[in-house]
């Protein structure tokens, strides 16, 4: 817990309420008893881990990788069981072990496989041993019912196999008793039934002597006694002690299943701890989810700027009652140290303080909180609150001396690293003197450089917030007409009081309100009216501030837009650019080649070929190398180089992906006119002197003699024979 956050900031901010919320959405009675115990973390970077943690699962919401079920049995005292020396747990116990063991290896592959998504959890994971052989172990002795297996030891096999034995003898022996005591005429109607587990004949009681065996009842009436045949009896005390046999045979065989899990105790500790704080994380995730909250921007810098901040408990109870929350948006800085907020009560000064304290406990608890994504706070050491009416009936305290003793040890503990929320500040005493005290105090927190809040009544610690530089007035907001309150923090200016004009909307006579108005000093009254009046003309600037940040918001937005719309199609550009000279390159390489094939076809010359081809590879390189001359890279410049060549290479391909699609069409196009084509052709009838060419084949010849299918083709050099069928036209005879 943070050293300097105490039981009594914590009660007062309500952020047990919270936690009890919080607790709703845990799966587990270990993870709710977890979540009661949250407190504000002390050290940064565990801080910092939890809330990446429960960022992390607030994220697998939106994305396709849902975290598995987390859902796990309390095996806290079965894990206590198994580490005694010579002991065992039930098959249900070992199951529920299995299980647990099951689960946590399933998260350890999960978030190994996703860990781009989520790097933190892999992270936590990776320290927990991935191990299968516990899962193993247990499910090669028992079954899933819970029955232990019959070839978990041999003589385990042996006993079930007599037992099944036996029951054969047992209902064999019964079947031949109960059908000699049918044909005797000894039996009542109803011939058999079950006593202690046992099937007996009921036999009519002036038979009972005729009928051997042991007698285990009698009916009400006495007129039916219940015996059990003596064949049977031997073997029921055989079935009686196999099945004690069996037991001990299991209890052995669960004491060995025990001593080999036993070395594992401290990693199923470790499971334990691990799920438990899985269902925390997961328990404030859905809550996160539930409120909009986020994860704002953790600053460096010593400031709070909370934008369209709502007290979680509030927003809660607004929504049961379809009530609208208003939000509020305040910042602390440097430049704006202390905030002094004034005005009348019911006007929402002691919520708004709350809702800041309460948002920063959470936030240094590992919680998300709901306020605007571009959020920021800073971590603080110490947080001290004086907020309600805390007179101590116990300790016999006013409530002024009671406040006193609480500004001492705000004092004691007060510095730069201190955030301070105090309510009604300086009330419980004499006005003046209240206020000439509340004035000292205010003064020291702010030579100490302490950040805070402070609502008050007393009009001169609005004048001191005026006169020290980095404190700020503020006031929530009123409709100047209806005096309703609008539940709006505005910083920059103090709130009047509006003492008389309250007065007079309650029905208090106007001669009272005008003597009362004659016994205040003039100038009270002016400044109040002066303040009442500028008020108003600050919400209507206020309203036109805010549309005017609306629509620069929206315009920015359209130009990050058109800017990112650019850049795409540059690189589109620059793709087409590239392909298309690397396709005129290919293009310019497969004419030079057929050149020299076609040559080659006429010559029939391969030296001359070869010597062609091999200078005209010599020609390609040298303009290569005149071009990119190779020279050394350093290890820096040749990882630029192929990440540069990797991201070229994919707009590349994204640009032939696209080219591709247009080139599919086109040959879809031209294969339909191919077809068409070639329709044409095979009606056509072939004359002498037809320019033509073998199907697969680019060398054109002429028809020489057609003979029935067979024709004669003249290529000059040569002439070869082939059948009709084979033949694509290239130019009709003239």
């Amino acid at each position: 817990m943070g050293k300097n956050i105490s039981e009594k900031t914590l009660q007062d901010l309500e952020f047990l309420t919270v936690l009890q919320h919080v607790a709703t959405h845990c799966i587990s009675g270990l993870g709710k008893q977890k979540v009661l115990e949250i407190r504000p973390i002390e050290s940064r970077k565990l801080l910092f881990k939890e809330l990446q943690l429960v960022n992390e699962y607030l994220s697998s919401f939106e994305n396709d990788n849902r975290i598995p079920n987390h859902g796990f049995d309390d095996i806290t005292d079965s894990v206590k069981r198994v580490a005694i020396e010579n002991s065992f747990i039930e098959t249900d116990a070992f199951l529920k072990v299995a299980k647990t063991s099951l689960t946590v290896n399933e998260h350890i592959l999960f978030f190994k496989k996703f860990q781009l998504i989520f790097p933190t959890f892999f992270e936590l994971t990776q320290k927990i041993e991935f191990t299968t052989y516990i899962n193993d172990e247990i499910k090669q002795v028992i079954e899933i019912s819970g029955e232990v297996k019959n070839n978990a030891s041999p003589e385990l096999k042996q006993i079930r196999k007599d037992i099944n034995s036996i029951r054969g003898k047992i209902g064999a022996s019964f079947s031949s008793a109960l059908s000699k005591a049918i044909a005797a005429g000894y039996l009542d109607d109803i011939k058999e039934t079950v006593v202690d587990n046992q099937r007996v004949l009921a036999v009519m009681a002036m038979h009972r002597r005729k009928v051997e065996g042991s007698l285990l009842g009698a009916s009400k009436s006495g007129s039916i006694v219940y015996i059990a045949p003596q064949a049977t009896l031997a073997y029921s005390r055989e079935y009686q002690n196999l099945l004690y046999e069996e037991k001990q045979e299991i209890i052995k065989i669960l004491r060995d299943l025990a001593t080999t899990i036993r070395p594992f105790v401290s990693l199923l500790e470790e499971y334990l701890v691990f799920l438990t704080h899985l269902d925390m994380i997961g328990a404030k995730a859905k809550y996160a989810h539930q409120h909009q909250g986020v994860l704002p921007k953790i600053s460096k810098n010593k400031k709070i700027f909370f934008k369209n901040a709502y007290h979680p408990i509030l927003w809660k109870k607004n929504k049961e009652h379809k009530i609208d929350t208003v939000s509020q948006t305040i910042s602390l800085h440097e430049n704006q140290q202390i905030i002094v907020i004034s005005g009348p009560n019911a006007g929402g000064k002691s919520i708004t303080l709350k809702t800041i304290g309460l948002l920063q406990v959470m936030l240094q608890s590992g919680l998300l909180i709901p306020v605007d994504e571009r959020s920021e706070s800073y971590i603080f050491d110490t947080i001290l609150t004086d907020i309600g009416d805390n007179q101590s009936i116990e300790n016999q305290l006013s409530t002024y001396s009671y406040r006193l003793k609480n500004m001492r040890h705000f004092l004691k503990k007060c510095d730069e690293n201190t955030l301070f929320l105090i309510d009604e500040f300086g009330t419980g005493t004499d006005p003046e003197l209240g206020g000439a005290l509340a004035e000292i105090f205010l003064e020291e927190f702010y030579e100490k450089k302490a950040f805070g809040i402070i609502t008050t009544h007393y009009s001169n610690l609005k004048v001191l917030a005026n006169e020290l530089e980095n404190v700020t007035n503020a006031n929530m907001q009123f409709d100047e007409r209806t005096l309703e309150p609008l539940y709006k923090l505005f910083v920059g200016q103090a709130g009047s009081s509006f003492t008389f004009e309250v007065a007079q909307k309650n029905g208090i006579p106007f001669s009272l309100i005008n003597k009362a108005k004659k016994r205040v000093e003039n100038e009270k009254i002016r400044l109040d009216k002066t303040i009442s009046k500028l008020q108003q003309e600050r919400n209507r600037l206020q309203k036109n501030s805010e549309n005017l940040e609306k629509q620069k918001h929206k315009e920015l937005e359209y130009l990050e837009n058109l800017q990112q719309k650019e850049q795409k199609i540059q690189e589109k550009l620059e793709g087409f650019q590239e392909l298309y000279d690397n396709n005129q390159k290919m293009l310019g390489f497969g004419r030079k080649v057929n050149e020299f094939l076609n040559k080659y076809f006429q010559t029939n010359n391969k030296k001359e070929l070869l010597a062609n081809f091999n200078k005209w590879v010599a020609d390609e390189r040298v303009k290569y190398l005149k071009k990119s001359p190779e020279k050394p890279k350093t290890i820096s410049q040749k990882k630029q180089a192929t990440l540069q060549k990797k991201r070229q290479e994919e707009i590349i391909q994204q640009v032939e992906n696209e080219v591709m699609k247009k080139v599919e069409k086109v040959r879809e196009e031209k294969k339909i006119e191919a077809e068409k084509v070639a329709k044409e052709k095979q009606n056509y009838d072939f004359k002498i002197n037809d320019r033509v060419r073998i199907t697969d084949t680019n060398t054109v010849g002429t028809i020489d003699k057609i003979e029935k299918k067979s024709v004669t083709i003249n290529y000059g050099i040569f002439t070869t024979k082939t059948s009709l069928d084979k033949l694509e036209l290239v130019e009709k005879a003239k």
